[in-house]
């Protein structure tokens, strides 16, 4: 039994956000340490050349990466990345700071292993967040953690209507770009109002025409673009034909889901947007359908537990893995999982390479 083990019960009895905002807290901590980082590297699982990504012009240390909404604030990633993360994906960040949603607005679904959120975007905002990664500055990274990739989600802020998102897209763009490896422009997150009907094709196009601008002022960066599992196969077909049209880099799929079919939780009618293992079969759906569609590379993400879904991921085409709720339910031990449940089927193959186990062909 591991630490988490001993600690999950306690964690768990506490009310959610509550719980979050203490393993936040503990994680900046020892971020903020010269010490702490190398000592959770020592519990990570060993680095695996086999495994490494090249994508983007970036190379990840293996496929599985960390989804945004832990670290809202980019307070933690040191600490992320000692655990043994491919990548890190902090945010989801507005330009401007805001609260969230009024409280409480996260719960648990212990019987469904899920969890149900309408956090809103409760972050600091674009420029608090850049001014503390100035501070850290990556040159400051210790051990695994200087090499972990760290990408930066961004999301509209709510208090600008949706015929104004482009700007506000820029403005926070604008602030994190010189921190981050890569950026994802977050339009499916079903807690801001309006924000979904960004996922059409001339809102897209009016963000992206702005990505382009910043990529010949700031420097180019990989921009993916991050996706809801509620699209149907036409709106999903649409939305692919606009990425390659406009330039993404990449796709993430997918978000939370509205969908509440099969829960036995108490807390299932609770609104806001459903992630973890009942959105296991829907998001693998999503990952074969743009599969099917584009050669674009795809960071797939929702509910993966564990290694059988992180191969059964790849082998849908999926360039790269994140995982969140998971990572609530079975904590630091799950990077180890899956990391070498796909070491043990290269070795089941005789393959040195983890794209080889890609259904990308």
């Amino acid at each position: 039994m591991n630490a988490y083990d001993l600690a999950k019960p306690y964690l768990f009895r506490l009310d959610p956000e509550r719980a979050h905002d203490l393993v936040t807290r503990a994680l900046a901590l020892a971020s903020r340490s010269a010490v702490a980082p190398r000592l959770l590297e020592a519990f990570a699982p060993a680095h695996d050349p086999r495994l490494e990504v090249e994508l983007f012009g970036l190379k990840f240390p293996n496929p599985l990466g960390l989804a945004a909404g832990l670290d809202k604030n980019g307070v933690a990633f040191p600490a992320l990345a000692a655990l043994g993360f491919g990548a890190v994906e902090i945010g989801s960040v507005t330009a401007l700071a805001q609260p969230g949603n009024p409280q409480p607005r996260l719960f648990r679904l212990v019987e469904d292993e899920a969890l149900i959120n309408r956090m809103g975007f409760n972050n600091l905002g674009a420029a608090a967040m850049a001014a503390r990664l100035e501070r850290l500055g990556r040159h400051e990274l210790r051990g695994r953690a200087g090499r972990t990739v760290l990408g930066i989600n961004v999301g509209k802020s709510r208090a600008v209507d949706v015929s104004e998102a482009a700007a506000d897209y820029r403005a926070s763009l604008t602030a994190v770009w010189p921190h981050a490896d890569y950026l994802v422009i977050n339009v499916s997150s079903p807690n801001t109002p309006g924000l979904r009907t960004l996922q059409r094709s001339e809102p897209l196009a009016e963000l992206f025409g702005v990505v382009a601008e910043l990529r010949a002022a700031l420097g180019r960066k990989p921009v993916l673009l991050k996706l809801a599992p509620d699209l149907d196969d036409a709106e999903l077909a649409d939305l692919v034909a606009t990425a390659e049209a406009v330039g993404v880099d990449g796709l993430v799929a997918t978000n939370t889901t509205l969908a509440r079919e099969g829960l036995r939780s108490p807390q299932r009618e609770e609104t806001g947007g459903l992630s973890g293992r009942p959105l296991t079969a829907r998001s693998l759906a999503v990952l074969e359908h743009l599969r099917g569609r584009t050669s674009l590379p795809i960071v797939a993400v929702g509910g993966i537990f564990g290694a059988h879904d992180a191969l059964e991921r790849l082998a849908a085409g999926a360039d790269l893995l994140q995982v969140y709720t998971g990572f609530i339910y079975r904590g630091p031990a799950l990077v180890g999982e899956v990391l070498g449940g796909i070491a043990r089927e290269l070795d089941r193959r005789g393959a040195d390479d983890v794209t080889k186990l890609s259904g990308r062909g």
